[in-house]
This record gives structure tokens, C-alpha cells and sequence, in this order.
């Protein structure tokens, strides 16, 4: 039996760019490039390690997002996934948090699955609250912020790692875990693979394919607003101290007068 896994993936602002916002308080895409989330790049691995354990799997990655979000689903199929599945609309503009874990939980329902594999948080928003929001949706148990994760005998098996502790989590199946950037180090995709993603399908849904109602998403539906943005003030020349044997003692108080010490 076809082990079905779902990764879910996420097309953000290369962080090293000039990011803006624009007039509605989203990101201005258009000015910025865009890539697959680095965190989600675990996420792709661990399906694949899986998958490589197993007899017979299936991976699908996943992603909502505009037209140009397809970038971040090639570079997942050439690492290795099988398939993809873009959820593209334009009503789908400013949706936040939790409409993006509808959007997604019925996608995941619409194709089928076994096992859902997310990364620890997106690289933009860096909330980390999608797994647990899927989970919840998609009424299936949860194991999330794993550094190691298998499945076998219709469980799947993971290690959290804390400061103080390492605990062993376990779950049946169909189940949504969550890995992080300790992980194991993502592969980097091949020629082969390259041009292997090239043949591979990739399938669009809309919100009328998923059914679900336009003002659950986007602005309208949004249940967090940004209230106010502003620039992050230029970057300034600094205080440069001629140290004459007193530079230890400038120092000092220049920290104290800001109260670092």
C-alpha cells in the first residue's frame, strides 16, 4: 500500500533582498525575488528519507501562493518529490495564518494522505502555528519541532529536542509532524533532478475546486491585521573613539549610557 505523504511548502522574499510593503500592508512581491522557504527544504528531506525507508511512497508537495509560488514547488520536485499541487486565486491576497491552514487542509484532503510534513515556521512570518492549525483541521494527531522523524507499522516516530530534555513522541497515522533545522542537512538538487521537475505534474486548484467560500480567505477573512508599517531607519556612521588610553572607559560609557550595562 502507497505510503501517501504531503509536504507543504511555502514561496517567500529572499530575506537578502530590499523587501517593502505595499499600500495594503502586505508585501510588495513584485519588488522583491522570491524562493522556497529554507526551513521547508527539511521538510522536502525528511519526506524523502522516509520515502527512501519505504516499499512504496508517494511524495506531493504542496504550496499556496501566487503564480510565481510554482518556483518554490520545481525546486522541491528537484530534489526529489513526485508531484505537486499549486493552490492559486486571487481571492487568496492577504490571507493570514489561519486561512492559509484551511486553504491547505482542505487541499490535503483533496488529495490524499498518509502523512503531512511541515517545516518548524516560515522563513517570513516565522509564526510556527501552522502544523498545530492543520493538525487541529484536519482532526489527526500532531508531532511538531522534530529533529529526527521515521515511520514504520502505521506510527510515525520522532525526537524533540529542548534545553533541557529529549523526548520521544509517537503517533498513528494519518498524522501532521513538523521538523527543524537540526534535522539533517537538505539535499542539494542535481542536474538530473533538474531537469527530471521539468516532466513532472503539477496541478492547480482554486477556491470553487476546494469549496471554500472567498471571505474565509484573503483580507476580508483575515482574523490578524497589520495596523501600521515603517521603514527601518538608515543605517548610521557610528561612534568612532580615538583610544589614547582612555578607550576603555569611553567604552563604558557608552554602554552604560545605553544601557547595555
Amino acid at each position: 500500500m502507497t505510503l501517501r505523504i504531503t509536504v507543504c511548502v511555502k514561496y517567500v522574499p529572499d530575506a537578502t533582498g530590499d523587501r517593502h510593503f505595499a499600500d495594503d500592508s502586505t508585501v510588495a512581491r513584485e519588488d522583491v525575488d522570491g524562493l522556497l522557504s529554507e526551513l521547508d527544504e527539511y521538510a522536502v528531506e525528511q519526506a524523502l528519507r522516509i520515502a527512501d525507508e519505504s516499499d512504496d511512497a508517494e511524495i506531493t508537495v504542496l504550496t499556496v501562493g501566487p503564480e510565481d509560488a510554482r518556483e518554490a514547488l520545481r525546486k522541491a520536485l528537484s530534489m526529489g518529490a513526485d508531484r505537486a499541487v499549486h493552490v492559486e486565486d486571487d481571492n487568496l491576497h492577504g490571507t493570514d495564518a489561519l486561512g492559509t491552514s484551511l486553504v491547505l487542509a482542505k487541499a490535503i484532503e483533496h488529495i490524499g494522505y498518509d502523512l503531512v510534513v511541515c517545516g518548524m515556521a516560515s522563513t517570513d512570518g516565522a509564526m510556527g502555528v501552522l502544523p498545530a492549525l492543520l493538525a487541529e483541521r484536519l482532526a489527526v494527531p500532531q508531532a511538531t519541532l522534530l529533529s529526527e522523524v521515521s515511520v514504520a507499522g502505521g506510527q510515525v516516530t520522532g525526537r524533540r529536542d529542548s534545553d533541557a530534555a529529549s523526548e520521544r513522541l509517537q503517533a498513528s497515522l494519518p498524522a501532521v509532524v513538523s521538523v527543524t533545522d537540526q534535522s539533517g542537512e537538505a539535499r542539494y538538487p542535481s542536474f538530473k533532478g533538474i531537469m527530471a521537475a521539468k516532466k513532472k505534474p503539477v496541478d492547480s486548484l482554486d477556491l470553487s475546486d476546494l469549496g471554500i467560500d472567498p471571505d474565509e480567505v484573503g483580507l476580508k477573512g483575515a482574523w490578524t491585521a497589520v495596523e501600521a508599517v515603517a521603514e527601518r531607519p538608515a543605517r548610521t556612521a557610528g561612534t568612532i573613539v580615538q583610544d589614547e588610553g582612555e578607550g576603555g572607559k569611553q567604552l563604558a560609557e557608552f554602554l552604560a549610557a545605553q544601557k547595555y550595562i
